[in-house]
């Protein structure tokens, strides 16, 4: 699997978790109506899907989805709550990122 590809993945892996979380957010702590828990519950299961299409091992492929998580959640944040990451949060995500990198996708022998 090519590198923009298994990276596509991870974050439409992304958009769906954090997407189908704050779906139910939104109906548990915003009184929104529960269609929206049940559209969010399917985003869920969508989440639960998408990493398999990746190639590595599960231990591998969560591990390496916990740093693309920790990115995307901080730009959902920024873009969806108006709470933009501060340089701390910033360094975090691309040290998080770059151990994402390094185990998802360094040559193993």
């Amino acid at each position: 699997m090519s590198l923009p590809v298994s990276l596509g993945l991870f974050v439409l892996a992304g958009l769906c978790e954090i997407g189908g979380g704050y779906l139910i957010w939104l109906v548990l702590r915003d009184g929104r109506p529960w269609m929206y828990g049940v559209i969010g519950a399917v985003v869920l299961i969508l989440y639960g899907i998408i990493p398999t299409l990746q190639p590595a091992h599960f231990g591998r492929v969560y591990a390496a989805y916990g740093g693309m998580f920790i990115v995307l959640s901080l730009l959902w944040s920024w873009g969806i709550d108006g709470v933009r990451p501060d340089r701390y949060d910033a360094m975090g995500a691309m040290l998080c990122l770059a151990g994402m990198m390094v185990i998802m996708y360094a040559p193993r022998t």
